[in-house]
């Protein structure tokens, strides 16, 4: 596993109160938030990526 580093973050208690929910059902806070920015932060290459692409001329 890569090396990991800590953040620290504030949230409105609305989004604490949520992730608190999900911690009843077996999740883990930091677990869900990495899990959750790997997603997003994907995605968010991908567009990249395919905005960096020159189309083929025929």
């Amino acid at each position: 596993m890569a090396k990991l580093v800590r953040i620290v973050i504030q949230l409105p208690v609305e989004l604490k109160e949520k992730l608190d929910v999900l911690k009843q059902q077996g999740y883990t806070t930091s677990g869900f938030i990495r899990a959750t920015l790997e997603r997003e932060l994907s995605k968010l290459d991908l567009r990249q990526e395919s905005g960096l692409r020159k189309p083929v001329s025929k």
